[in-house]
């Protein structure tokens, strides 16, 4: 896995290893040859100085996480929901997803307008902490060889989703703002 910024140095030192011959050259002399089962990823921080050699070489894409938006996560997330939520009763998937429209979109807009952050945070990575937090109470409704989830729970569980999201939402887009900010962001959500 390589990150970071591309720049003159980086393309140069990996003309090698992006030839056919697979071979890393090290500053130090030493030639580190690639297998076959070996893959490179490259998680670039920005392509200001790449040329379209290098992009294309590397196979590198682009996408800006505010040209993106946050739907594509949400919808991703519902599909990977354990299999006894999205099968025994269908109409958990759907007010996950009203949930989701009726709450995520106006608090990430106030967020961003009315609470200052000291370390800046993207909107993608807060909709992620918010489905991770999500995650660790959906977990118990994944069948196992010891238990087998019900209808009678995933029903229980619909009646839950809300409370459940909100905890998530408070701890995932409410947390990284300073005290002033938190206290804007609790009138809010109330």
């Amino acid at each position: 896995m390589f990150d970071g910024p591309v720049d003159a140095l980086w393309i140069e030192s990996m003309n090698t290893v992006l030839d056919d011959n697979k071979k890393l050259c090290l500053n130090s002399g030493q030639i580190i040859p690639l297998s076959n089962n070996m893959t490179m990823m490259f998680e670039v921080e920005d392509l200001a100085v790449a040329s379209p050699a290098t992009v294309s070489r590397c196979g590198m894409v682009y996408i800006d996480p505010n040209s993106l938006g946050v739907k594509p996560l949400i919808e991703s997330w519902l599909t990977q929901l354990p299999e006894p939520v999205m099968e025994l009763r269908k109409t958990t998937v759907p007010i996950l997803a009203k949930i989701f429209d009726r709450y995520l979109e106006p608090t990430l807009e106030f967020v961003r307008r009315n609470c200052p952050e000291p370390v800046q945070t993207a909107d993608n990575n807060l909709v992620q902490s918010c489905t991770r937090i999500l995650d660790c109470y959906l977990v118990a409704y994944k069948d196992t060889d010891a238990k087998k989830v019900t209808e009678a729970e995933i029903e229980e569980l619909e009646k839950c989703l809300e409370p459940l999201f909100m905890f998530s939402l408070i701890w995932s887009l409410g947390c990284t703002t300073t005290f002033e900010g938190r206290e804007k962001f609790s009138e809010f959500i109330r």
